[in-house]
């Protein structure tokens, strides 16, 4: 454990993985720990997401692993990958072209048998959660608002509505315990429930780690210098579930299926569309959480097919709109995997939810207050890597606070920040730009020619520094700003040594692989 400087009261905004893991290092660290959360109990079933559905299942790779490993609770750890399955690679699904019979094409994420893990959110939350509560320098505030702060005076302002029941242990449903009651001090506020009451919490540092929308943030602009900068891209998402496998009927199954599964458990399936895809995330219970990703304008196109037909249904459940379209689209899903009722109905339940790409700068005030996650650097899914940039946040983040080269804390978030821009935005636009990998290049002969010879390369020549980029992103601790230079160096250096052609590329590598010491020599040239 590191060497506490001096106790001090951290204040942590959002109990989500970050902010919880956040927690974690600060009361690791002997500080006194207050976590406040603006919905209910996380690990409560009937606590509504903030948006009013699951998120897209998580993908846990070595950045969000080693975060949690330098947490230093082993214990810990071993829980969470426990629950996770591990992902060995992508599986494309699709129809041949010709026969129109499906297929399903492998195609493994690393050369060296490396793989990322599927993990559930909420059970991922509720392991840190739990963990929290064990510790007693920490509270646990559910159904508290971030109303206000002055992080001059580094106090904060919530708006409390107190849960029905009060919870046990060390959560405080009431926000009592070391906070200044204000509405018990001065009469009520009019306008306000009777369970609603505000309180202002003083602290000696905040860090906001309450997601996209973060109140934390918008609190911080007021105060910091910051520049904002964010994007909503034009494609939704809408989720759906596909059951276990029914035993009865195994003749609905991929070839791929085992254990239970519709699919195969270890891998990510990708059903490639050009301007969209669907997706399915191995769960648990051997279920699959999928999602649709396409353009608004086909949501509404199909949203439109559906209404047209309302008045008179088609005479059979294959020929209902959102089935032809899965058929066209996405082969193989329904009805074998999802029965086509269900997919019209989890079509027409589940909301169309945007996607948002968030940059900012900086990250800081003084020393004060810090964002982390979602707060400082929302980015699309695609890559995998939200939760495992904000969880690297708070391990990058505390090697800061810990260091001796920083004489005060504002230094150190200072230096925080510097380091830490380039790369939350270098991770932002990897993101925005493998989905068009996952939609479309999967398929494309060039995609795979390349990465085929830089796993050659990365397996028989390792003195040349070449990896894919997705095995620097995913099982590596490179700094993402530095994934993005090393990939530009490598691209040109393959492009002009060994041409834009795959012709003769096994013969290439076979000599290289004999003349260790010429490709490395040749790379160091294109650093």
């Amino acid at each position: 454990m590191p060497e506490v400087k001096s106790k001090e009261k951290i204040i942590v905004i959002g109990a989500g993985p970050v902010g919880a893991l956040a927690a974690v290092y600060a009361a690791r660290r002997g500080n006194d720990v207050d976590v406040y959360e603006l919905r209910s109990d996380l690990r409560d079933p009937a606590t509504t997401p903030l948006n009013f559905t699951k998120s897209i299942n998580l993908a846990l790779s070595e950045r969000g692993i080693n975060s949690l490993r330098e947490a230093q609770c082993p214990s810990l750890l071993d829980a969470i990958l426990a629950d996770t399955i591990p992902m060995h690679g992508r599986m494309i699904h699709g129809r041949q072209t010709g026969t129109n019979e499906l297929f399903e094409e492998s195609q493994k994420y690393d050369v060296h048998g490396r793989f990322i893990r599927a993990a559930d959110r909420a059970g991922l939350n509720k392991r840190l959660l739990d963990e929290l509560e064990t510790m007693p320098n920490v509270k646990l505030h559910f159904n508290h608002k971030l109303a206000g702060a002055d992080f001059n005076r580094n106090v904060a302002w919530f708006e409390v509505k107190r849960p029905s029941k009060a919870n046990a242990g060390n959560i405080d449903p009431s926000g009592s315990a070391g906070d200044l009651d204000v509405d018990a001090a001065n009469k009520e506020k009019g306008g306000k429930d009777d369970n609603d009451k505000e309180i202002e919490v003083k602290f000696d540092f905040l860090i906001g780690a309450d997601g996209a929308h973060s109140a934390a943030r918008y609190h911080l602009m007021k105060y910091a210098r910051m520049n904002y900068e964010q994007n909503y891209i034009d494609t939704l998402w809408c989720e759906f579930t596909m059951a276990p496998a029914d035993p009865s009927a195994l003749n609905t199954l991929s070839k791929s299926a085992k254990d239970g599964f519709r699919l195969s458990p270890n891998h990510l399936h990708i059903w490639p569309a050009g301007s969209m895809m669907f997706i399915a995330i191995p769960s648990l219970d051997k279920s699959f959480t999928c999602t649709l990703f396409m353009p608004a304008s086909s949501f509404s196109e199909l949203d439109s097919a559906i209404s047209s037909t309302s008045s008179s249904p088609p005479t059979t459940t294959e020929d209902n709109p959102v089935s032809k379209f899965f058929n066209t689209n996405f082969p193989g899903v329904a009805p074998n995997l999802i029965n086509t009722p269900d997919l019209l109905a989890q079509y027409k339940a589940n909301p169309h939810l945007p996607l948002i790409s968030l940059k900012c700068t900086p990250y800081h005030y003084r020393s004060s207050a810090v964002i982390v996650g979602d707060a400082a650097h929302a980015m699309v899914p695609f890559y995998g890597q939200g939760m495992n940039a904000g969880l690297e946040d708070v391990r990058v983040l505390f090697s800061h606070l810990d260091s001796t080269a920083y004489p005060s804390r504002a230094e150190a978030l200072e230096a925080y920040t510097k380091q830490r821009e380039p790369d939350a935005h270098a991770i932002n636009d990897l993101a925005m730009r493998n989905y068009v990998e996952m939609r479309s290049s999967v398929r494309s002969l060039a995609y795979k020619a390349r990465k085929t010879l830089e796993e050659l390369l990365d397996a028989w020549v390792p003195r040349s520094g070449v990896k894919t980029q997705y095995a620097r992103v995913s099982f590596s601790n490179q700094r993402y700003s530095e994934v993005v230079r090393d990939v530009g160096w490598q691209g040109r250096m393959i492009e002009r040594v060994l041409g834009v052609s795959v012709v003769g590329v096994v013969g290439v590598v076979g000599w290289s692989a004999v003349k260790l010491g010429w490709l490395s020599r040749v790379a160091s040239v294109f650093r």
